[in-house]
């Protein structure tokens, strides 16, 4: 390992071979290089919303077993298909296809996916602009579009 500048003259050299070492550094170089933005269908935002193309099921990851309920979307945005999954129980009932969803980010560990789902980041919370928590919970019925 080379020794680091020292002297006078030194701060360029410092400063240069600091700037160098941040690029190595995974949190850094995503957020510089907008690797997130490029790489995300939501492109940087936390919520986006979507039309349901299908409803589907998606089988646990071991050691469980169960089939998770999801849909197939498509972002009204960018026109770009993703996985969503329908929280909560009985919500694929309150789901129909060519329904308006609005998508989040489920928050797993650094974006990934979580829990035993498989591939799913994402998470619908809103069905024609109605939240399916309450939906589910009968507090509103659903609107007809």
């Amino acid at each position: 390992m080379s020794k680091k500048a020292s002297g006078i003259n030194a701060a360029k050299k410092l400063q240069a071979r600091r700037s160098e070492s941040r690029k190595h550094y995974k949190w850094y170089a995503k957020k510089v290089l907008g690797l997130k933005e490029k790489s995300d269908p939501l492109e940087g935002a936390s919520q986006a919303r979507a039309i349901v193309l299908e409803k589907v099921q998606r089988e646990a990851k071991q050691p469980n077993s169960g089939l998770r309920k999801c849909a197939r979307v498509q972002l009204i945005k960018n026109g770009k298909q993703i996985t969503v999954f329908l929280p909560g129980d009985g919500a694929t009932k309150l789901v129909d296809e060519h329904d308006e969803v609005l998508v989040e980010c489920i928050g797993g560990k650094m974006g990934r996916a979580k829990g035993d789902i498989p591939g799913i980041r994402w998470q619908a919370i809103k069905v024609n602009d109605q939240s399916i928590n309450a939906l589910r919970r009968g507090k509103i019925e659903k609107a007809r579009k």
